[in-house]
C-alpha cells in the first residue's frame, strides 16, 4: 500500500457518532485504504476558519459525510467552500443507508469500502 494520504473530513456536528465510525473503519484489517483524518475534533472558536483552512491545506482531499443535518450545518457549509477555494479533490459519503440528502455541487457516493478507496487512490 502507498503512502497514507491525508484526508480532511467534513462533518455536521450532529453526525459526529457516524464520523467517529468512519475514521474508525480505517484502521479495521480488511480496510483496502489508509488515511490520516485532519477533521476539527475541539470546539469551533473564534480563529476555527483559520486552522479549518490550514487543515484543509495540508490535505491530500476532502471527505464530505452528507445527511440531512448537513443542510443546516454553517460549519459544515463552510468547509466545502474552503476545499472547493483551495482546490481540493473532493467526496460525499452518505453518512447513513437511509439518507440520500443532496448537496449543491458535491457528487455524494454510497459508503462503501470501494467508494471510499477509489477516491482515495485519486489522491
Amino acid at each position: 500500500m502507498a503512502d497514507k494520504k491525508v484526508v480532511f473530513i467534513a462533518f455536521a456536528i450532529e453526525d459526529e457518532a457516524q464520523r467517529n465510525l468512519f475514521v474508525g473503519q480505517r484502521l479495521h484489517p480488511r480496510s483496502p485504504y489508509e488515511f490520516i483524518d485532519m477533521s476539527v475534533k475541539e470546539p469551533y472558536d473564534e480563529n476555527w476558519k483559520d486552522r479549518v483552512r490550514t487543515r484543509i491545506k495540508r490535505s491530500d482531499g476532502v471527505i464530505i459525510l452528507v445527511s440531512e443535518n448537513s443542510l443546516q450545518s454553517s460549519g459544515q457549509k463552510w468547509e466545502i467552500k474552503c476545499a472547493k477555494e483551495e482546490g481540493k479533490k473532493i467526496r460525499g459519503i452518505w453518512a447513513y443507508s437511509t439518507d440520500r440528502t443532496q448537496i449543491d455541487g458535491v457528487t455524494t457516493y454510497t459508503w462503501t469500502d470501494t467508494n471510499i478507496s477509489g477516491f482515495i487512490d485519486t489522491l
